[in-house]
């Protein structure tokens, strides 16, 4: 830590399989149950190719993690990457960014799982209270320290595997039995009636949502035991095995839609991987799905993402870009508290002002993400050819260059209200630049010793 400036504040004691675990948690493997139905509209049907074309895509920011995670191995994932890749100021541009990801990520965990659980329970119980519960319990739990999250991590994930065995056990007999005419068919991975590059990308757009999580297992770089490369190990390992449940389950799920490519409404949207489930399994595993999915969610998911989020809050904060006060670490239990309780705030806030609001939610968190892949493959580029001068051709130049035109890709074919609304939050962290670079606010980041 001290060749960066800084002094360790934070427990290490996380190992390869920790990382693992909190990566595959992070990404839900049963994410499509969420948002199946969005990206099955969008993408005419062809929700495995979604997800296979996802994987592509983020092999190659997964690979810039890996880099730049050996170089720089402390908390602040994106934001210590790209300021000490480029510059302190892109550095907070990309922690900016991804800050809109890591804000909006347990929100819309919160919201997909009071859905879920609505899905069971009925409407007794309303949303909003829902949201409360799962952000107070994630709160508490995320607050007893590292190690208790750690565990809590390996329960949700053998929970998971469980549902999702059961799941694709009994869909894929339903399908031999030919169950609501479902027949075996490549038209999940490819419709030559519907296909058109656009309409996957538009898709993915959404779909990238699953994938995201593999990036947060870098802002716990500072807590990890057994050297700089462990991270990037862990990296490229969950987001691989998470593709593969991702294209198995999505790809049954749509065989039990045969003959449809598209949804008639929000409505139906939400609830279209439990309305399969039910098909395939009946009404119990209908609600054992719902259920799985919203524990899932609102609780594992939302329980690391809240832990991902007050890491990057604090990385920026002892920097000086954000409120020193959120630099400050509890001395017995070594955690940012002070970050958590903020994450936990503005959830709950936005959560209860967000209810029912899946596909928006889901589009305004893939902007802030995609941009700061954006400034990762940019901060790769930099670093390794421009600063230390290598002639690394193919994994600092071809990957990056490749990784920058996909995400771009997918950013252009984002909803205009992920844009628009990406582009304003741009906006407030460039005027918060401007004003800091005017006051005489300036960062000096130490490279190395």
């Amino acid at each position: 830590m001290s060749r960066f400036g800084y002094r360790s504040q934070l427990r290490r004691t996380l190992r390869l399989r920790d990382l693992l675990v909190y990566g595959l948690v992070f990404m839900v493997p049963i994410a499509p149950f969420a948002i199946f139905g969005v990206v099955f509209d969008l993408s005419r049907g062809m929700v495995a190719l979604t997800y296979l074309v996802g994987l592509v895509a983020m092999l190659f920011t997964a690979l810039g993690y890996r880099e730049m995670s050996r170089e720089f191995p402390i908390s602040g994932s994106v934001y210590a990457y790209a300021a000490r890749g480029i510059r302190p100021e892109v550095g907070f541009l990309a922690g900016w960014a991804i800050l809109l990801d890591y804000l909006l990520v347990p929100t819309l965990l919160y919201v997909t799982g009071a859905v879920a659980l609505q899905a069971v329970v009925g409407d007794g119980v309303p949303q909003w209270l829902w949201i409360t519960v799962f952000v107070v319990f994630n709160t508490v739990v995320n607050l007893l320290g590292i190690r208790t999250t750690a565990w809590m991590n390996k329960l949700f994930l053998l929970a998971e595997l469980i549902v999702l065995a059961l799941f694709v056990a009994l869909s894929t007999a339903a399908v031999v039995r030919g169950v609501n005419g479902a027949h075996w068919s490549l038209d999940p991975l490819y419709n030559p009636q519907v296909f058109s590059v656009p309409v996957v990308f538009s898709a993915l757009s959404v779909a990238v949502l699953s994938f995201l999580g593999f990036d947060a297992i870098s802002t716990l770089a500072e807590e990890v035991k057994g050297g700089a490369r462990v991270v990037g190990r862990a990296t490229l390992l969950s987001l691989c095995i998470v593709a593969a449940l991702f294209v198995v389950q999505s790809y049954l799920a749509a065989l039990l839609l045969p003959g449809r490519t598209s949804l008639p409404d929000q409505a139906a949207q939400n609830t279209a991987f439990y309305d399969v489930a039910r098909t395939a399994g009946g009404v119990w595993l209908k609600n054992v799905v719902a259920l799985t999915s919203a524990l899932a969610s609102a609780v594992a998911n939302a329980l690391v993402a809240q832990a991902a989020t007050s890491r990057l809050l604090f990385s920026m904060a002892r920097d000086g870009f954000l409120p020193r006060f959120l630099s400050h670490v509890d001395a017995d239990r070594q955690v940012p508290e002070r970050a958590i309780l903020l994450v936990s705030l503005i959830s709950l806030a936005l959560g209860l002002s967000l209810v029912g609001q899946v596909a928006l939610l889901s589009s305004l968190v893939n902007f802030g993400a995609l941009f700061s892949f954006l400034l990762l493959h940019l901060s790769v580029a930099c670093h390794f050819l421009l600063r230390k001068r290598q002639r690394t051709y193919g994994m600092h130049l071809v990957v990056p260059l490749l990784g920058f035109l996909i995400i771009g890709y997918v950013l252009a074919k984002a909803s205009p209200h992920a844009q628009i609304g990406g582009a304003c939050w741009l906006v407030i962290g460039i005027v918060i630049l401007i004003v800091r670079h005017r006051t005489g606010r300036s960062v000096d980041l130490k490279l190395d010793a």
